[in-house]
């Protein structure tokens, strides 16, 4: 099963090498560039988290605490360049924060499986929503907040996610409804995370949160959909198991 996840993620990155090649056609050299560096860490970040997953599930644990503390750290460095302007957006914006990243510690102590299923879905997410956006977006889903983000993104990488989902919702140990149900909750909150994060970067009139990956806006420019995403699924098993 693990070694037929990983095909399925290898191959839809070969068919998103493919698509990054025909739109980098129509773009200058630097731009595509840097779309191709971006691409490539990407598929670093995610073949490493993978890995862990599977195989160091200890150390995906303490993978998911580095990206809390250095999340946690981005957010208080952009609001010490703003000379600590935006006091009370902060301190709602950090208590958010800190909700989803106790979400996202219960999330890394799920079984494996679930833990695989959930990334499954969010990779494939992530991945067609800006494949699906790039080639047909016309509509945007938030202008103010996330203008990168459109309909047709979104629409495209949650139909691919939910397909992925009906084929491998014996990973979730839950009835096909209660696994669709699920993923719908994993997709609403990745996009939850992304607009609370493009959302506070506004606030603070920045692109970026930091330059720690190369291609990327920082950790939380990263992993904002992967903390939202996975928060909710701990959540919810954590509740599960207690009624």
């Amino acid at each position: 099963m693990i070694l037929t996840i990983y095909i399925i993620i290898l191959s839809f990155f070969a068919l998103g090498g493919i698509a990054f090649y025909i739109i980098n056609q129509k773009k200058d050299k630097k731009t595509a560039r840097a779309s191709w560096l971006k691409f490539g860490v990407y598929f670093i970040i995610i073949n490493v988290l993978f890995l862990c997953i599977a195989f160091a599930p200890q150390v995906f644990r303490y993978i998911v605490l580095v990206i809390i503390l250095v999340g946690a750290g981005e957010l208080l460095y952009l609001f010490k360049q703003s000379n600590f302007r935006n006091i009370t957006f902060f301190g709602i914006s950090l208590i958010i924060f800190l909700i989803f990243s106790a979400g996202f510690y219960f999330f890394s102590q799920l079984d494996y499986k679930l833990i695989l299923f959930t990334f499954l879905i969010l990779s494939i997410f992530d991945a067609f929503s800006q494949i699906s956006g790039q080639l047909f977006g016309k509509n945007k889903v938030l202008p103010r907040i996330s203008p990168g983000k459109t309909v047709e993104g979104v629409l495209g990488g949650a139909v691919i996610a939910i397909i992925t989902s009906f084929l491998f919702h014996n990973l979730t140990g839950k009835q096909t409804l209660n696994s669709l149900l699920l993923v719908i909750a994993i997709i609403f909150f990745a996009l939850t995370g992304d607009a609370l994060a493009s959302l506070y970067k506004r606030k603070y009139g920045v692109k970026d949160f930091s330059q720690l990956l190369p291609g990327h806006g920082g950790f939380l420019d990263r992993f904002d959909s992967l903390i939202a995403g996975g928060a909710v699924v701990g959540v919810i098993e954590n509740i599960s198991t207690k009624i």
